[in-house]
């Protein structure tokens, strides 16, 4: 098992590694000015790109690059907050997001799973087409516009939680965009929970278990809800990497500092911040491999089999 996690740990390294290469070669060759030309004459700009090394050619600017960056510099934005250190802009983005999209995801895995589990028990039954009706309105109706009703009704009809976001009242003004964040993800793990459910339970080893005198909540949990679970995972990591980084436009309208507003402004400013959007990439592909190199290891403990297979590999 440990040379496993060592080959998918070594695995994640090297495709982080070419990930953050072809980020870094594709802003480079991207047209466009990265400075705000508008307030910077042509000399400026020119001595500007040599103070940043962007004369060099690129192998030399990326072997730079990676230098600072394994010390945990990102570098300055170009047009966007100019001057500051990205690493400390990032940060402070990187707390609300993922404040938010932590509290996005617990509620709705928590209220998903309970869902799919309620649909699955009740199968053919009122609660089970209930639980399918608000998953199918759950995926199509976006994250934005289930905001927008709660802002209508919980700040301006009935004025309890802040109609944009208050940094100052920080757990207070994220539970408005946590509920329309989790609203996709509650929805998706409910009908993924539901119908592995249903599977697991239609499968002869559950028949094995309930001939041997197994039922109720004990044969859930040993023997369906276990099983039904591996397949929730895989669904559930991409959900989790999108709530973490946060949602463009949630973050726009309810005037979140955050990483996908930070992005936004990166790309919609007087010039293209290549630094941050660099950065910004970078980010989303180590939370992405981050969380699916989990993923890969939680499978053995979830599924028996892998560990198995991970013994026979060593």
């Amino acid at each position: 098992m440990a040379k496993y996690i060592v080959k998918r740990v070594g695995l994640a390294l090297i495709t982080l590694l070419i990930i953050v290469f072809l980020l870094f070669v594709m802003v480079r060759i991207m047209p466009g000015n990265p400075f705000p030309s508008e307030r910077m004459s042509a000399e400026q700009i020119a001595n500007k790109r040599i103070e940043m090394g962007l004369d060099k050619p690129v192998l030399v600017q990326f072997r730079d690059y990676m230098v600072k960056l394994l010390q945990g510099d990102f570098g300055k934005g170009t047009s966007l907050y100019y001057g500051a250190p990205i690493k400390t802009v990032l940060s402070t983005c990187v707390q609300n997001s993922f404040r938010i999209g932590g509290l996005a995801i617990l509620i709705g895995t928590a209220v998903g799973l309970l869902l799919g589990i309620t649909a699955a028990l009740n199968r053919g039954r009122f609660l089970d087409g209930f639980c399918t009706v608000f998953s199918i309105v759950g995926v199509c109706v976006p994250s934005y516009v289930f905001l927008i009703f709660l802002q209508y009704y919980f700040s301006y009809k009935i004025p309890y939680f802040p109609y944009f976001f208050d940094a100052n009242r920080f757990l207070f003004s994220s539970i408005l965009p946590a509920l329309s964040l989790s609203l996709f993800t509650m929805s998706t793990v409910a009908r993924f929970t539901r119908n592995e459910m249903v599977e697991v339970m239609d499968s002869d080893y559950v028949r094995l278990a309930e001939s041997k005198g197994i039922y109720g909540p004990r044969l859930i949990r040993r023997h369906v809800l276990r099983n039904a679970l591996i397949p929730i995972v895989t669904v559930l990591a991409p959900l989790i990497v999108d709530l973490l980084t946060g949602a463009l436009v949630v973050e726009k309208i309810y005037g979140i500092n955050g990483i996908g507003k930070l992005m936004v402004d990166a790309i919609s400013g007087e010039g293209v911040d290549y630094n941050y959007v660099l950065a910004l990439g970078i980010l989303y592909s180590a939370l992405y491999i981050g969380i699916m190199l989990a993923v890969d290891l939680l499978y053995g403990i979830l599924d028996p089999r892998i560990r198995v297979a991970a013994k026979g590999d060593a």
